[in-house]
């Protein structure tokens, strides 16, 4: 067979096409993890008609898809996470005083959510392309078994994780660390079943936790190390353990084929680690595991360039802003950027305290009718380490979605309202007859 010129070209030339619109909403989130549920819900609770897009299988996210099965910094934050969590407890789900819970209740609850809010969502949908007018973002383009087709909407919302569609509108972004640009370890999780008794029964307290020494003592004794160097294992209400043990060293969650091969990677280490657990650990020989992640946890993603950027300083000196959306009160916690970092975290010597995330960091610099939510508002590799965790990505969800129903309401963009006093609110200088 003769040789195809056309194999060697770098680039193909793809037809100009019009692409079918589907509908406009007066608020488009793309992204249905703990910051775009939370988004969408606060949406259409202050009556704005929502769509909400979600590239996986099932609403959550990391909540979800990834298996954390652990809400982090929610205690004192009121609002929607607490009212999740209040709401998985009817659903035997979570237990009291606790925020360990079972990922299939938080599946059922999250759609129970959204539909009784009214909210239109569809699985299975990624976000490809966007239209622009001028600097204003107007349609997203979207792909799925249905094929390729458009929303438009007056205010979106990215809610992403990793800043997909700010990125795509044409935003500016920082990835990583200063000077390596290593982002922090993936990290693929698991449920486990047959955990020995003396361990703990599953209850979902604090108190029932197996100690991380303990547990990577009981791994090394079978002659076992397992990537993360603090290997732990969370005992949930449904009777189930999650099993945190593995690092993805340099990978970024940017590239397709990183994201493949820290999934494999992942999925071998827990099967490995079990296997070890089940043939060789005394009290160990009915451990098996239940469910491996349908995705990997990423850590890292885009920070966008917003008009304020959380910066190290404001998280040593416990920052206080006037357009505060969300007081974080999680460390700085910096997964090793390298397995000859430790395997562990720590905080690279920057000690936190309580700080504000002001609204300034959720509007992107260089896009209107744009909102972000969740890990990918704008900070610097140190805030991001602290903020980048469930409970403060509800926080910032739930403001994007009171701002963007309120500028509805109002007849005002994202950039034009101020947040003060824990609401969005008109602007003095503007007067409205």
């Amino acid at each position: 067979m003769s040789k195809n010129p056309f194999h060697e070209r770098s680039t193909v030339a793809e037809p100009r096409r019009e692409t079918r619109m589907e509908s406009h909403y007066d608020v488009l989130v793309c992204g249905a993890g703990p910051a775009g549920i939370c988004a969408a819900l606060a949406a259409a609770r202050g009556g704005a008609r929502t769509r909400l897009l979600e590239a996986g299988g099932c609403l959550g996210g990391v909540w979800t898809r990834g298996l954390l099965s652990l809400i982090l910094d929610a205690r004192n934050k009121g609002g929607l996470v607490t009212e999740i969590r209040d709401r998985l407890m009817l659903h035997n789900g979570i237990a009291a005083e606790s925020w360990l819970y079972d990922p299939e209740a938080m599946k059922f609850l999250l759609e129970e959510m959204v539909q009784e809010a009214g909210i239109d969502w569809i699985l299975h949908t990624r976000a490809v392309d966007t239209v622009m007018f001028g600097n204003r973002l107007t349609h997203v383009l979207v792909e799925n078994k249905s094929g390729r087709s458009a929303f438009s909407a007056d205010v979106f919302i990215d809610a992403t994780g990793d800043g997909d569609l700010a990125a795509l509108a044409g935003c500016g972004y920082d990835f990583g660390e200063p000077g390596s640009n290593l982002g922090q370890p993936m990290t693929l999780m698991a449920l486990i079943s047959g955990v020995p008794q003396e361990i703990g029964q599953p209850s979902g307290s604090a108190s029932t936790f197996l100690p991380k020494d303990t547990f990577r003592d009981i791994l090394l004794g079978v002659g076992h190390a397992t990537s993360y160097s603090q290997p732990s294992l969370f005992p949930l209400p449904n009777g189930l353990f999650c099993l945190m043990i593995h690092h993805a060293y340099e990978f970024s969650g940017l590239n397709a084929r990183d994201i493949t091969e820290a999934t494999r990677q992942g999925r071998a280490e827990v099967m490995e680690t079990v296997r070890k657990l089940r043939e060789s650990a005394a009290g160990w020989e009915s451990v098996m595991v239940v469910a491996t992640a349908e995705h990997i946890g990423v850590r890292e993603g885009r920070r966008i360039h917003g008009r304020y950027t959380v910066n190290k300083n404001d998280v040593i000196s416990g920052a206080v802003f006037d357009d505060a959306v969300c007081k974080v009160e999680f460390p700085v916690d910096v997964h090793s950027l390298r397995k000859a970092d430790g395997g562990g975290y720590s905080s690279t010597g920057v000690k936190s305290k309580p700080y504000d995330i002001p609204y300034r960091s959720l509007l992107p610099l260089e896009r209107q009718g744009l909102l972000l939510a969740g890990r990918c508002i704008s900070g610097d590799f140190y805030a991001h380490a602290s903020y980048r965790v469930t409970g403060d990505a509800c926080v910032t969800g739930e403001a994007a979605g009171r701002s963007a129903a309120f500028c509805l309401e109002h007849g005002f963009a994202p950039h034009e309202i101020v947040w003060s006093n824990g609401a969005p609110h008109i602007p003095k200088e503007i007067s409205v007859s």
